[in-house]
């Protein structure tokens, strides 16, 4: 289940009309930079629409590759950031990317303990949540019950890890591909792959005979 549009009672969204600390403190370090001439205001607006093209369907589209394609997935885990360069998908920061792979034993979940790094080129902005205190000191302490507040219960036997991202080094998680899709194209796949799913707090979608059997 996503966390997309659904409410948790220990992780609030941000709110809508009074802005939040790092939204002020990136305003004013902003007007500060352009004030300095360090770069110009139409530098700023081009990078933002760079922004707008970025968003979680990247991510999805590198997901399905991995899953049809045994030698791209090995070339993901082995080098994230080489391999979706591959794809014709560019990187404007200077990060490292890094593929965590869930599996029957291990289920990967993304923090920044500090701020809120993130792959924006592959997903694009990060959830509200996503930069929120509560979800970045929680998860590193009692991942499964934040992730059950995300309706995503993992198993005891299953092995949670939190990775913590940082100005240079940006995760994705490679949900597991869910059963019964073994006749999905590639595009079909990639719908069942979610941000939140490339994050590590829900799963990928399985198919509806999955879900409702």
């Amino acid at each position: 289940m996503s966390s997309q549009g659904h409410d948790h009672a220990h992780l609030p969204d941000a709110g809508d009309t009074v802005p939040g600390y790092y939204e002020i403190m990136e305003t004013a370090v902003r007007e500060l930079l352009i004030d300095k001439k360090v770069f110009e205001a139409g530098e700023i607006r081009q990078m933002l629409e760079v922004m707008d093209t970025r968003t979680p369907a990247l991510g999805s589209r590198i997901v399905a590759r991995a899953w049809v394609d045994p030698a791209f997935r090995a070339r993901l885990l082995t080098n994230g950031r080489a391999a979706v360069e591959e794809l014709g998908i560019d990187f404007f920061e200077n990060t490292q990317l890094i593929a965590l792979e869930n599996t029957d034993k291990v289920h990967n979940v993304v923090v920044c303990t500090l701020c809120s790094c993130y792959p924006r080129e592959i997903l694009g902005l990060p959830p509200d949540w996503y930069k929120l205190k509560p979800y970045r000191a929680r998860t590193v302490k009692e991942p499964r019950a934040v992730l059950a507040e995300f309706g995503t219960v993992i198993p005891e036997d299953v092995e949670i890890r939190v990775s913590d991202s940082t100005s240079m080094i940006r995760y994705l998680v490679l949900p597991q591909r869910p059963k019964g899709t073994q006749d999905f194209t590639e595009e079909q796949l990639a719908a069942l792959v979610t941000r939140d799913a490339m994050i590590g707090v829900a799963r990928a979608s399985a198919p509806a005979k999955e879900k409702f059997r």
